[in-house]
């Protein structure tokens, strides 16, 4: 493997481009993510995805799974660049940057590529609208052996930066797929199980009702919940209880709740 091109200008072409993939419009042209930190570059490649662009700081130790990206980018036809650790703190905007960064193409699964069946339970959120919700709830999905993720109608981005973060590294392991809500119900009527829906208004509780397997469990957004629209296509809502003074939970600690819930259920 030749040696790396060295990059120490923070004005450099390669560094701006890479700096814009804070930015959502710049990831939908591009196609392109950022993942910061060795643990998340081993979960890519562990996944079979290795990336378009590997950054390397000056000060990275020497570490096998650091010469395993290097060699997995330049086979896969991506490229390996050394950077200084002003221009990591650059692209990743923190004061203390991980001393690797990767750039990726993003992946998306087509609604209709999915097979039910092929898990116990799944996920699809309306208009979640915070990165690190919609990142945690993808680090849940796979934790708990969900088929995969759908985002319903204007939802946060899953590969912005906070979103990614949020994951560590189950990005790289979660099917994930955007539709409209129209799509959706459409796709939604061949769907062989439960359809499950969170309401503040559910007369049952999350441990009371009955689940078929694969349930498709649907949580709404963050402020107004799930809307009239999505929630009439649900065979059945549930409530999770409030038993202090908050009257309810957050997206993805309610979201977990009723993952495993369901999934211990079925």
């Amino acid at each position: 493997m030749s040696e790396p091109r060295l990059i120490t200008s923070l004005t450099n072409d390669t560094v701006k481009a890479v700096r814009a993939l804070h930015m959502r419009k710049e990831r939908e042209a591009t196609g392109l993510f950022l993942a910061e930190g060795l643990k998340f570059i081993g979960e890519a490649l562990d996944q079979g995805r290795a990336p378009k662009m590997l950054l390397v700081g000056l000060e990275a130790r020497a570490h096998p799974l650091l010469e395993r990206a290097k060699t997995e980018t330049v086979r896969a036809g991506g490229e390996v660049v050394t950077v200084t650790h002003p221009i990591l703190e650059k692209i990743s905007r923190k004061e203390n940057p991980q001393t690797v960064l990767g750039v990726f193409g993003q992946s998306f699964a087509p609604l209709d590529s999915l097979m039910p069946a092929a898990a116990p339970s799944w996920i699809a959120l309306e208009q979640v609208r915070d990165p690190g919700n919609l990142g945690t709830i993808i680090r849940t999905a796979d934790s708990a052996g969900c088929g995969g993720v759908i985002l319903i109608g204007d939802c946060v981005d899953p590969f912005s930066v906070e979103a990614v973060r949020a994951t560590m590294g189950s990005v790289f392991a979660v099917s994930i797929a955007r539709t409209t809500p129209d799509a959706f119900l459409a796709w939604r009527e061949g769907w062989p199980g439960s359809v499950v829906g969170t309401r503040l208004d559910a007369t049952v509780g999350y441990r009371e009702a009955a689940y078929a397997r694969p349930s498709l469990i649907l949580m709404g957004n963050e402020q107004a919940g799930l809307t009239d629209h999505l929630a009439a296509t649900c065979d059945v809502t549930v409530k999770i209880p409030m038993r202090g003074r908050a009257d309810s939970l957050n997206l993805a600690v309610a979201t977990g709740i009723m993952v495993y819930a369901v999934t211990d259920s079925l």
